[in-house]
């Protein structure tokens, strides 16, 4: 599984960094970025609450 930001729906709130720092980071522009490997078995469920709490639906997890 992999996580992926919308850039043109993100808000730059944060929250998905604050919920799963190993999957997602802030770029310059405030926006979120996902990382590019797959994730790892030991933060799906946070990656996945990432996923369920972007208050704009920015993120996906496939």
């Amino acid at each position: 599984m992999k996580g992926y930001v919308d850039k043109d729906v993100c808000i730059g709130c944060e929250l998905c960094h604050d919920i799963c720092p190993e999957v997602f980071r802030m770029d310059d522009d405030g926006k979120a970025v996902a990382d590019e490997n797959e994730i790892q078995d030991s933060v799906i469920d946070s990656a996945k609450e990432a996923e369920q709490q972007c208050p704009v639906e920015a993120i996906s997890i496939k």
